[in-house]
């Protein structure tokens, strides 16, 4: 079983790297997409699989990545590299303040004040044109080269590289974490907060962390989708994307880091496909997301593994 895992991780590995190759523009950019998707859903993972912090307003981090990232292009002239992982670090940043007034409450109050937190700065940028455009928006935002180059970033396969390189990376980061005496603490507080406090740890310190992590990563998802779109708007912190998130989560399997990025992927292809049939797709969705809660709440990774590990009949 572990081979034919590890070949199929080789294969899904080879067919992300030759996808530029193979693929129309127009597949190559909802894949680009996917994967930033896929990279926003993992960093909401680190809150609610590990740590069942429920966040109503994670698109906060992502609206504001990509505002942060979007201004530095359009008014700076910083290389979109550069751009990038400054809007990641700063929403990183902005996320240790969040987890700070957030963690003062538990349960559904904290996931309250979330979306609290994300309906304000959804005023904020209605309201401060002068550097988020107002409900125009930020737009026109380039993918500059800058002095040290990186001119291949400008183009639709160097960007998908890049938004690929986020991800896997975001991804190790993710995994090293959970896996380490961190992610143990994690774990804990998901599973009984009471007694994780008992042994000694100060487990407010570690969910503030944990925020703080996932909108760094939320932040880097924003701060890549601003330049691939080329805008960004006050629709990226709207609480229905926050919704959207968290459904891509849940369906494709929480606390696995490579269940959201599966469900932000089966997300885009449903809405693609639904779309095209009918206006009310987002019915139809609602459907599936409601038999994936009742029949399937491991999610799509959960069934996937599964199946692997269901032992093979014998003859």
């Amino acid at each position: 079983m572990r081979s034919a895992t590890r070949l199929t991780w080789i294969v899904v590995a080879l067919a992300a790297v030759l996808a530029p190759l193979g693929l129309p523009p127009f597949a190559m950019t909802l894949l680009t997409e996917a994967v930033i998707l896929g990279l926003f859903a993992m960093s909401l993972d680190l809150m609610f699989g590990y740590t069942r912090l429920v966040s109503f307003g994670h698109a906060a981090a992502y609206g504001f990545g990509a505002y942060a990232s979007g201004w530095l292009l359009l008014h700076t002239g910083m290389p979109l590299l550069f751009a990038v992982f400054a809007a990641g670090l700063l929403s990183g940043v902005v996320g240790i303040g969040v987890g700070w007034m957030c963690t003062l409450a538990t349960g559904v109050s904290f996931s309250m004040l979330t979306l609290a937190f994300a309906q304000l700065l959804y005023a904020i940028s209605f309201k401060w044109t002068s550097v988020t455009g107002g409900s125009d928006g930020l737009a026109g935002i380039p993918r500059n080269i800058g002095p040290l180059g990186f001119a291949a970033l400008s183009s639709k396969a160097g960007f998908y590289y890049l938004a690929l390189a986020c991800l896997v990376g975001g991804f190790l980061l993710c995994s090293a974490l959970v896996r380490s005496p961190f992610g143990a603490v994690l774990r804990g507080i998901r599973e009984n907060e009471a007694k994780t406090t008992a042994l000694g740890y100060n487990t407010r310190l570690y969910k503030i962390a944990v925020v703080a992590v996932s909108y760094g990563l939320g932040g880097l998802a924003g701060a890549l989708y601003a330049p691939f779109a080329g805008f960004a708007n006050t629709e990226l912190l709207f609480w229905l994307l926050s919704g959207q998130v968290l459904i891509m989560v849940i369906v494709g399997g929480s606390g696995t880091l490579v269940g959201p990025i599966l469900g932000a992927a089966f997300f885009m292809l449903m809405e693609h496909q639904l779309s095209a049939w009918t206006e009310a797709w987002a019915l139809y969705f609602g459907l599936i997301f409601i038999a994936f809660v009742l029949f399937a709440p491991e999610g799509i990774w959960g069934l996937a593994t599964a199946r692997l590990r269901r032992p093979l009949p014998r003859h």
